[in-house]
């Protein structure tokens, strides 16, 4: 059986592989939003680099609409995973 001393270090272990896993898909998470925003610059989206117009309103289909709820998705995943890490 394991002693008192030893549970915390198990604990510990796990607790430091769970801290670097975070860490390490927030770093992906902060890259893949920053790609998404970027990607949705208002004026010149998706719909002007295939020769849209960008002049006139328009609602958001294909690519862009896939982009402007991944962005959504990435950031509450973001926010989740920081709030992990704090505590």
């Amino acid at each position: 059986m394991y002693g008192t001393a030893q549970w915390w270090l198990v604990l510990c272990t796990i607790s430091n592989g769970m801290d670097t896993i975070l860490a390490y898909s927030q770093i992906l998470l902060a890259i893949l939003l920053t790609a998404a925003v970027l990607v949705q610059q208002k004026g010149s989206g998706l719909s002007s680099t295939f020769g849209g117009s960008s002049m006139e309103y328009s609602t958001k289909r294909g690519a862009e609409k896939v982009f402007f709820y991944a962005t959504i998705v990435l950031a509450v995943l973001f926010l989740i995973i920081s709030v992990f890490r704090i505590s």
